[in-house]
């Protein structure tokens, strides 16, 4: 969600304060006793029982254009730090410590506009950025004549080759180069990827479930999102265990960041700007944990939405809220959890963390954990010493009960 969702026109409403704070909308109870979210979400308020909420994300390390330290789970990962791209994405710690469920297939994809929205492999290299998912099926396609047979000879012949290359790169551009090209000829000998990204194998009534509310942003425009969370479901149950859905349809992938008036400078306010993407935001994380469910896939899935902060408290003079890294919010499901829980808690305005704080870090070493990857896992760095994947993080305690 980049750009920064409001936690308080969302998740974390404040229906007694004055207006300027309250914002616009209304706020409804939910299938947590005691629990109200923003009227423009009744899916998550019927749904609440299996979701967690955070309501207590501390952001103050975050920015965007990228947001990197969600994706990293890692402070240091904040575009000030000139070495900020060498922290790798959560992604692509999976890629490199635990691989796809299934040989041929990739281990991290992401579906997202701008290259410049999305951390990568950083110092663990480039075969462990992610598989641009925009691009479907095509790049597993064979051409005429490229059968197994000539694969595999091709493949003899590179492997050769490689015993004249020199040592370890340790910025990972020519490192990665043999290994991407096995895992490249090894996809396209099993094809698995070819039937994981085939969309028209799903039912024509999945595909009209999953598009009955259309993603129609701010400007007007359509998104491919209804297609892409339909085919994250579709990767992970083939055997991909990392994916990525940017939910923006703007050239730099900001959508929610919404300053207030005019639209075509700030992406709207409350009403003009975030109130368009909640019903189908709402609409795609409770179809998507649905569908999950009925496939069987929702306990061994972790179902995760966030953005890399919240928004102001107080309305500004635009109708819009502005950057708030003091506090974000987000939503948890699946992945055999303990869930029907709200985490964390605001003050009265919600401008300040006042329980249960949450950080990236955190929110990172729950996922690593989930996936089974120890949080005392190491990789080098570029100059040459270890690193945890999670440096100071702890997973959320009250999810494993």
């Amino acid at each position: 969600m980049n750009g920064g969702p409001s936690h308080i026109d969302m998740w974390d409403p404040k229906p007694s304060a004055p207006s300027e704070i309250r914002g616009p909308f209304a706020s409804i109870p939910t299938a947590q006793p005691g629990i109200q979210v923003t009227d423009h979400l009744p899916g998550h308020a019927r749904l609440l029982d299996k979701l967690t909420l955070l309501r207590a994300i501390d952001c103050s390390d975050c920015e965007h254009d990228p947001n990197t330290v969600i994706q990293t789970g890692n402070s240091e990962a904040r575009k000030t730090n000139p070495r900020a791209n060498r922290i790798p994405a959560i992604g692509s710690v999976v890629s490199r410590f635990r691989g796809p469920n299934r040989p041929g297939l990739p281990s991290y994809v992401s579906f997202h506009v701008t290259e410049g929205s999305i951390a990568r492999g950083g110092a663990l290299g480039r075969q462990h950025d992610p598989f641009h998912g925009n691009l479907g099926a095509g790049p597993f396609q064979r051409t005429d004549g490229l059968n197994n047979g000539v694969l595999k000879r091709r493949q003899g012949l590179l492997n050769k080759l490689d015993r004249y290359t020199g040592g370890p790169d340790l910025t990972g551009s020519t490192d990665s180069v043999p290994r991407l090209r096995d895992e490249a000829i090894e996809v396209l000998l099993g094809g698995h990827a070819r039937a994981a990204f085939d969309l028209d194998a799903e039912p024509e009534s999945v595909r009209r479930r999953y598009n009955r509310v259309p993603w129609i942003d701010q400007f007007g425009r359509t998104g491919k999102m209804n297609d892409q969370v339909l085919q994250a479901r579709r990767l992970v149950e083939h055997g991909v265990p990392f994916v990525t859905v940017v939910l923006s349809a703007y050239g730099n992938s900001a959508t929610w960041d919404i300053h207030g008036n005019p639209i075509k400078t700030a992406y709207g306010g409350v009403e003009t700007g975030l109130k368009p993407l909640l019903a189908p935001f709402d609409h795609l994380l409770t179809t998507l944990v649905e569908d999950l469910d009925d496939h069987g896939l929702l306990d061994d899935t972790l179902v995760v939405a966030l953005g890399e902060f919240g928004r102001s408290p107080r309305i500004n003079k635009n109708t819009g809220r502005d950057h708030w890294p003091a506090v974000g919010g987000g939503v948890l499901a699946g992945g055999g959890l303990s869930h029907g829980r709200t985490i964390g808690s605001t003050d009265r305005q919600g401008g300040s963390i006042t329980s249960q704080k949450v950080s990236p870090a955190d929110i990172a070493a729950t996922i690593y954990r989930h996936l089974e990857i120890p949080l005392e896992t190491t990789y080098v760095d570029a100059a040459g010493r270890p690193r945890f994947i999670v440096d100071s993080g702890t997973p959320i305690d009250e999810l494993f009960v």
